[in-house]
């Protein structure tokens, strides 16, 4: 009698656990570029959405609307490579969004100089003033870190409210002088250049991001964020990733705030508040920190709301509602808080963790075969 050997059957994976790799899995890559075709085409829609926009979407007053809404939605992703991708709490972001918007405001307005020398060199200041505030505030950690860049954003602040050197305005603010600005970006009929000029800043931030996040210094930065202490011992320097890292949100915001004084017309004060930079870490926050797409979506979303809410709190729907419904539904801040609440409480990972929660709940109610 000989003895022979059995092959064992090759082990099977469960189904429910085997990624399928359908349709949809080839197709994903391409979306991001399908959105932004939708996105640059969207000002030749005369769509109306009554009670989503007030006019048309090609009408001026939506297209302000949705370009101030992209802005916001790059600035919260460039935060996000602070906070969502490095770990660092940072209250004083604000700082240099303001610098960007009073840079450009300041040296169109009070030098004279060209739209194209201000934002050069608006950009590049922001960018040195991140590098130089960073190299300060990293020296200290945690708590200690966002309450130095709180510090440093307060003082931005009290200057541009004191009127240093009379080129603020103060807290009347300081109005763009459009006779120095390319004839394309200036007048009603010409917001829609605004708007493709603010979808390319957020182009452009996403893809830096992106970017950034997927090479190797995006993972000692992740690797900062989980555990600093193994980065240190791997013998690799921890603040001067964390110096890059600050350095880049602060020269995207920069650059953001080019964007943002073109669209709005100048600047204002409430731009250099801390309230700010909250702001920011809300929009992150409610989107999903540390996600491609969820900062923007975030960013997006609350720009959308505190808009939206504004006008909605003064409507006559309200008016109209006794006095315990009325009152708080007048105040957007209260909605908007309600919003991020509920937001928080049953989607802990963010807007971004829906998706994945509605998968596995239709495939938890769907019948046994």
């Amino acid at each position: 009698m000989t003895n022979s050997v059995v092959d064992a059957p090759t082990a099977q994976v469960p189904a429910e656990l085997t990624p399928q790799r359908g349709r949809w899995h080839r197709v994903r890559p391409f979306l991001p570029l399908v959105a932004l075709a939708v996105f640059a085409i969207l000002p030749y829609s005369t769509i109306s959405l009554p009670g989503i926009f007030e006019g048309p979407v090609n009408s001026p007053g939506t297209l302000q609307l949705l370009a101030i809404c992209l802005i916001f939605g790059g600035l919260a992703a460039g935060y996000d490579l602070l906070f969502g991708r490095t770990g660092m709490l940072s209250f004083g972001h604000a700082l240099y969004f303001a610098a960007g918007v009073y840079g450009t405001d300041v040296l169109v307005t009070r030098a004279g100089l060209p739209l194209w020398q201000a934002a050069l060199l608006t950009i590049s200041g922001g960018t040195i003033l991140a590098a130089l505030l960073g190299a300060v505030a990293l020296r200290t950690v945690g708590i200690a870190f966002a309450m130095v860049t709180l510090a440093f954003a307060q003082v931005g602040a009290i200057l541009v409210a004191r009127d240093f050197g009379g080129l603020t305005g103060g807290e009347e603010g300081l109005p763009l002088d459009v006779s120095g600005l390319p004839a394309g970006l200036v007048g009603v009929t010409n917001t829609v250049n605004l708007y493709w000029l603010a979808l390319a800043y957020l182009t452009v931030v996403v893809f830096v991001v992106h970017r950034v996040s997927a090479s190797p210094t995006g993972r000692v930065l992740a690797g900062l964020r989980d555990d600093e202490r193994r980065i240190g011992v791997l013998g690799l320097d921890p603040y001067r990733y964390k110096l890059v890292a600050f350095t880049l949100a602060g020269g995207l915001a920069a650059a953001g705030g080019v964007v943002y004084c073109l669209i709005v017309g100048g600047a204002s004060p409430h731009i250099t508040s801390s309230e700010l930079t909250l702001s920011l870490l809300v929009m992150v926050v409610l989107g999903g920190p540390g996600t491609r797409w969820g900062p923007v979506l975030g960013g997006v979303l609350y720009m959308y709301l505190d808009h939206r809410l504004t006008a909605f709190g003064t409507s006559e729907a309200v008016d109209n509602l006794p006095a315990v419904l009325s009152h708080p539904l007048s105040q957007p801040l209260f909605v908007l808080g309600t919003v991020f609440i509920l937001a928080v409480y049953f989607f802990p990972g963010g807007l971004t963790s829906l998706a994945p929660r509605l998968t596995h709940l239709t495939r938890a109610l769907r019948p046994p075969r």
